[in-house]
């Protein structure tokens, strides 16, 4: 019999591997940098742990971003699931940092203090400094975003930003493609993943905000019909 402690359903959440920008120790947020060599062994090293525990997802889902669409295309590889489908969705892409982006983090708390910085980066609802649209940064340069009208584009964005665009790929995107085939595999980055996190988990923002999420390293939630979490781990 059924009951509502039954495993029902798997979502696996993968912070892409190591960027050229996380290993030069700069704020990334919406820039398109690729993964370093040590990235892509990470993220084939996830593919081969997916596999060796028999997980299939059903559908893989993914931002807009090359350093987590290609650790996504290197895990299915080693999966040998390259033909699943895949969702991309600028809703997953990393926080937007702002007139951080491309900033070498320690030369940034140097000039403005590490306090400062670290309720850039940490807090829940502070906004890091905007960019304008003038700024050859602004995401509305970039053909992916096109479609967005220009007040959908950030010029920053605070964690609680971040979580509320990534709930709503939950909600449309996510949600029934996992009801509809009971596992899912999601590839996108430190933030984004806090926010999916936060709802499995029922996190409070408190507690989120200290939720650190390695690179390469497959989360598994099992949950019941309900969606409520059984268990959860890293392989």
């Amino acid at each position: 019999m059924v009951t509502d402690s039954t495993p029902k359903y798997t979502i696996i959440l993968l912070r892409h591997g190591e960027s050229e920008w996380n290993l030069e120790n700069r704020f990334t947020g919406w820039t398109d940098v690729d993964l370093s060599p040590k990235g892509r062994d990470e993220a084939r090293e996830a593919g081969a742990a997916m596999k060796r525990a028999g997980l299939h997802p059903g559908y893989f889902f993914t931002s807009v971003l090359r350093r987590a669409i290609h650790t996504l295309q290197l895990a299915a590889a080693e999966m040998e699931l390259d033909y699943i489908p895949v969702v991309k969705d600028w809703h997953l892409n990393e926080r937007h940092y702002g007139a951080l982006q491309g900033l070498n983090k320690a030369d940034t708390a140097a000039k403005y203090g590490a306090e400062q910085v670290r309720l850039w980066r940490r807090s829940f609802d502070v906004l890091p400094p905007l960019i304008t649209p003038d700024d050859p940064r602004w995401p509305g340069n970039d053909p992916r975003y096109a479609h967005l009208p220009a007040d959908r584009i950030p010029l920053a964005e605070s964690l609680r930003d971040t979580i509320a665009r990534v709930d709503a790929c939950w909600s449309e995107l996510i949600a029934p493609r996992l009801a509809e085939c009971g596992c899912v595999l999601i590839a996108a980055h430190g933030n984004s993943l806090r926010g999916l996190a936060m709802r499995l988990l029922n996190m409070t923002a408190t507690e989120v905000v200290d939720l650190e999420i390695p690179t390469g390293k497959p989360w598994v939630f099992t949950t019941d019909d309900r969606m409520r979490v059984l268990e959860n781990h890293y392989l």
